[in-house]
């Protein structure tokens, strides 16, 4: 694993550009991009690009009306082509030798004041690309972003006993469910990828986002691809982030490719043996939901026995 030392961002006020990815994101883009100016202070904001996925509502204009404010700047993608599509869209408009670092964002997150300066200070230790802030509701409560490496004991724990009291036990599951480690700063081997703010020494090493996943765990694979070149992802509770988020655990179509993704990722990163019991541990976690009566887990069944039944593109 390479080692990296000395600073990825420019010393004083970096240079930050935004990427937000947008589909029919109207009711909460204008409050993402309110937040922007006072979210950016103690940076250079260089741009903001709205990467749009065929958007059918308002997006795009309220995009553009904020360009008399801010630095945005529209990209259409063209057709509802997943969230690592957009990213590597907007990421593509932008020129990468005049920045320091840029952070990709969903529609529906607001910034707290001075987040985007905390989290740049944070790409300054050695080694660490990707930077990801604490994440809260609306109201403030603590969102359990953090996350350890897919394990099939992980997978086999949250299946037997639930994900939530898996994340309490010592590093049992996947999803790090201990309150106190989100009060204090440090490494993580992935997070969610509602927001997270990556050093363009990392993105020009690392390539563009995996597109084939078109939603969820293409945060996984990238920061668990950085992590694989040597690169670190750092947790800072500092930078506060609101996220509204959820629409997985209530959509049936959007928990089954989230499950599906979650299998996909893994055997491409394990042999067949690991692989096999990863399926297994989610299936049985998954049916054992279906059986309780939850529509989203009997989605996760169907794709996972059926391949035929699976995603194969986002609608629209």
């Amino acid at each position: 694993m390479p080692r990296r030392d000395g600073r990825h961002v420019t010393p004083g006020s970096p240079r930050v550009a935004i990427v937000i990815v947008t589909y029919n994101s109207a009711p909460v883009l204008g409050g993402c991009l309110a937040s922007l100016s006072e979210g950016a202070e103690g940076v250079r904001l260089a741009a903001v690009v709205v990467a749009d996925n065929a958007s059918k509502d308002d997006s795009l204009r309220l995009a553009e009306q904020a360009a008399g404010e801010l630095p945005v700047r529209p990209v259409r993608v063209g057709r509802n082509a997943g969230y690592a599509a957009a990213i590597n869209a907007g990421i593509a408009a932008l020129d990468l030798d005049g920045l320091d670092a840029v952070f990709v964002m969903n529609p529906d997150c607001r910034l707290r004041p001075g987040s985007l300066a905390v989290l740049a200070g944070a790409l300054g230790r050695p080694g660490t690309g990707i930077a990801v802030p604490r994440l809260v509701s609306t109201d403030g409560v603590l969102h359990h972003s953090l996350r350890r490496a897919p394990a099939v004991r992980r997978a086999l724990a949250e299946a037997l006993i639930g994900g939530r009291l898996a994340g309490r036990i010592g590093t049992l599951g996947e999803v790090v469910g201990d309150p106190g480690r989100y009060e204090r700063p440090g490494p993580a081997d992935w997070a969610t990828g509602a927001a997270m703010l990556v050093s363009v020494a990392a993105l020009t090493e690392l390539g563009p986002w995996d597109e084939s996943f078109l939603l969820y765990s293409e945060e996984t694979e990238f920061a668990l691809r950085a992590g694989d070149r040597g690169w670190a992802l750092w947790y800072e509770p500092g930078a506060v982030v609101e996220h509204i988020g959820g629409e997985a655990k209530t959509s049936p179509m959007l928990a089954a490719l989230l499950t599906v993704n979650r299998v996909r990722l893994f055997r491409r990163r394990r042999g067949r043996v690991a692989s096999a019991g990863f399926y297994l541990a989610v299936l049985l976690g998954e049916a054992v939901r279906a059986a309780a009566g939850r529509r989203t887990a009997r989605a996760s069944v169907v794709a996972l026995l059926r391949p035929s039944r699976r995603l194969r593109a986002l609608p629209g």
